[in-house]
């Protein structure tokens, strides 16, 4: 996909979340190339800062995670007092397990929740005080998985679906303050995380085993272009690859279809997923290992 300009992008200052790899970090410094200041978020400072060294122009680096609401808030006054405006957020932040429900630990499946939707509920909560006051626009990261269900990722289904849900309550909340909400929805792409997910034999096979295209792996150069496209367009959805949108016209009929071809397929690979069991204390990939290294450096007291 040819990489087209966004004169409106220039100028702007844009928050990404989940920016020290993956899509976060080609999204930062995409928008560095069409003139904005982007400003990284996340969780390791020696890939956040290698980041921004590749942007031209201005890139800040804050380590946080998105969870902890007060960095949060911290950040966002930090970032507006320096350069009096915040006009984009991209709560891109993320994190996934898979393998059934009852052989995942109650920690690792809930983190995913934690993450994916409280996390992105902070970060919202966060900016959207400097949004309004610029009357900017909100870009939830969703998934194919806010569209279907996908047994085996009942965490990361669950919390992207949560994400897409207050996103769409809060576009007409915030439209009256002039702060465009936007939703995108993402297939499977080569990030990290997909490939941390494909480390586990039996996740691997019964992706492969989804009808075609979702069981295509897609590059993430394509999906950044027209995450970026959307946010320069303010859109309230963006679809990347596009055919995603022909599954949102049709999710009323996927729990069904899933339901009937899912049981026997996961019937399968039930040695499989027995014997890997092991693998699925803590979410897959760098990402996953960067949250869990970080929580063990700073752990929470109640």
């Amino acid at each position: 996909m040819s990489k087209r300009r966004h004169p409106a992008l220039e100028g702007k200052v844009a928050v990404v979340t989940g920016a020290a790899r993956g899509l976060g970090r080609l999204l930062a410094l995409r928008l560095a190339q069409e003139g904005a200041h982007p400003v990284l978020v996340g969780l390791e400072p020696d890939e956040l800062d290698a980041a921004a060294a590749d942007c031209p122009g201005q890139a800040s680096v804050f380590e946080a995670d998105v969870t902890d609401a007060d960095a949060l808030a911290d950040i966002a006054a930090r970032i507006e007092q320096h350069h009096g405006r915040i006009d984009i957020v991209a709560a891109n932040a993320g994190i996934a397990t898979g393998g059934p429900f009852d052989q995942t630990p109650a920690a690792a499946f809930d983190r995913v929740i934690e993450v994916n939707l409280l996390g992105s509920i902070a970060t919202a909560r966060a900016f959207l005080p400097a949004l309004q006051r610029s009357r900017g626009y909100l870009l939830q990261v969703a998934s194919l998985a806010a569209l279907t269900p996908a047994p085996l990722m009942g965490a990361y289904c669950a919390s992207k679906s949560g994400v897409e849900a207050f996103a769409h309550c809060l576009a007409p909340e915030q439209a009256p303050h002039g702060v465009g909400v936007g939703v995108a929805y993402l297939s499977w792409t080569d990030t990290d995380m997909v490939r941390g997910a494909d480390s586990d034999a039996a996740l691997r096979t019964m992706r492969r085993r989804l009808p075609w295209p979702m069981n295509r792996t897609y590059a993430p150069e394509p999906a950044v272009e027209r995450l970026l496209a959307g946010i320069a367009r303010r859109r309230r959805h963006v679809y990347a690859p596009p055919w995603l949108r022909t599954v949102q016209g049709l999710r009323g009929a996927l729990p069904a279809l899933v339901g009937a071809f899912a049981p026997r397929e996961i019937n399968r690979l039930s040695d499989q997923l027995e014997a890997t069991r092991h693998q699925r204390v803590a979410a897959v990939g760098a990402g996953g290992a960067a949250d869990m290294r970080a929580r063990s450096e700073h752990p929470t007291t109640d």
